[in-house]
Parts: C-alpha cells; structure tokens; sequence
C-alpha cells in the first residue's frame, strides 16, 4: 500500500512538474480597446506547446506526433494549436490522443502557431519571429497564424460575425505591446458567440464534493430527442433549488458533436420564470 501511495505522489509530482508555463486568455469584455491587439481566428484544435525538444498539451501530456512531423522545429519554445479544420474537432483530439500516431491521420493535422515565447520581447516582434521561424521551416503542415489589426470594435464584431459564419470558433486577440506572462491575463483575450436553445429536465443528477446533496448536473432533452447533461452555470442557490423534472429551461453552447449534442453546455435560466 505504501509502495503505491509513493507511485501516487511521484506521478503527480512528474505530472505537475513537467506541465509548461503558458499564458492564459481572458474573456473578451465591450471596454476593450482593439486598437491595442492583434486578432486572429481561434482554432478549435488541441493546444500543443513545442518545448525545442517535444510535443506538450497545456497539461503536461506528451503528444505522441510522427517524427517527421515533429522533425523540423526548431529547438525553441513555440505555442500553437494542432488543427485539421473547422468543425473537425473530434477528429482533432482522436488523431492527437492515439499513443501510437497514424501517419494517415497525422497527414491532416496541421501545427498552428501563434505564438514564440522564447522571444522575451511585446508580442508585435514574437509574431514577427514566428512568421520567420516558419518561413525557414518551409513545411506545409507548419503553419504561421495570420494576425490582423482593425480600427474599431464594431469591426471586431462584424470579423467574428462573418468567421462565426464560415464555421470558426471564434477570435483570439494578443496585446501588440504585451510580454508573454504566464496565467490567465488580458494580454490574450478570447472571444467566441454562443447559442441558445431550449431543453426539458427530465433528472437532477446528483453533487459530488462541495456539492454534496445538492444538484450536480441536470439531464435535459431537447425538442429533436437529444439527451445530455448541462452541469455548469447554476447559482449555489439555484443548486440547492434547481429547476423541477418538467421544467423548460434554457441553455448556452458552442456548437454541436457529429451526434447532435451540444457542446460546453451551460445553464442559463429556467424558461416557466423568464418573464416573472
């Protein structure tokens, strides 16, 4: 027993030691002065952190990715994005998560980069260092991502209404003066839409932990016969008083699985109090 709490401990000491250092996005807010960022689009891939020597996710895994894919970077700290296309994401994370890579699939597979933190300089000369690092790496399947200014917030939202509509995520914008800092901070701000749409409770899951005895996820159906469970965007005090099996409630997600299912679920209110 002893023996396997020391395996315990020394895995998670590895885990969390060779977890890299990243920077973080905030939420985009209305206040937020474009004019000080570059934007580019947000890719819904798996975030992959290239260390000179290997393939990281923002945990820490290693990326098991074919030699010749990884065999032209350079032995410098670059941060991307592994992408196919958009819409394509669970694909993305089958091909990215398989031990042993298919070389078929890794074919697809594309290495976003965005940024190059090894650079310790504002984000304007990091973009400019990417785009030559990549130029020099000369490999289809590495790719620079494009950033792009514009002058006002109403161009912002007019950007992300017309990717949004081609099938992006979103929009990411990096401060043109910022210096990479690791942690969730407004040097990197994300902005995506979100959609709506109505469901029926049919269960109360129950809590686990700081939610014990209380609601932990509801089960829902939506009008087409799809069934999933939204356990993010309650209150405390809507969990200790969730919605009643039967309730119409409204939820937010970010597009849907190959199934039908929506994805990122999140509560929203419930339908029956709306207009109380």
């Amino acid at each position: 027993m002893c023996v396997f709490y020391l395996l315990v401990i020394l895995t998670t000491h590895f885990s969390q030691a060779s977890a890299p250092q990243v920077q973080l996005a905030k939420t985009y807010q209305a206040s937020t002065d474009v004019t000080e960022y570059f934007i580019s689009e947000k890719y819904d891939g798996i975030r992959a952190i290239w260390d000179g020597q290997q393939l990281k996710t923002r945990s820490g895994n290693l990326i098991s990715a074919p030699s010749w894919f990884t065999e032209h970077l350079p032995n410098v700290w670059l941060d991307g994005e592994l992408w196919s296309k958009r819409n394509d994401f669970e694909f993305i994370s089958q091909t990215v998560r398989d031990r042993v890579p298919n070389d078929i699939d890794w074919q697809k597979i594309s290495y976003m980069i965005f940024d190059a933190p090894d650079l310790h300089r504002p984000f304007s000369e990091r973009y400019e260092h990417y785009l030559e690092l990549v130029s020099q790496i000369d490999q289809p399947f590495i790719v620079a991502v494009e950033q792009r200014e514009l002058s006002s917030n109403r161009q912002l939202q007019q950007l992300l209404k017309k990717v949004t509509a081609e099938g992006a995520e979103g929009l990411m914008l990096q401060r043109k003066l910022g210096i990479f800092t690791v942690g969730r901070n407004d040097n990197l701000i994300k902005l995506k839409p979100y959609m709506d749409a109505e469901a029926h409770v049919i269960a109360h899951l129950p809590g686990k932990g700081k939610y014990h005895q209380q609601l932990g996820a509801l089960l829902v159906r939506t009008r087409q016969g799809i069934e999933f469970k939204i356990g993010t965007g309650f209150s405390d005090s809507e969990r200790k008083n969730p919605p009643k099996i039967g309730d119409e409630v409204t939820f937010r997600y970010h597009g849907v699985t190959k199934n039908g299912v929506p994805r990122f679920a999140s509560y929203l209110r419930t339908r029956s109090k709306q207009y109380q």
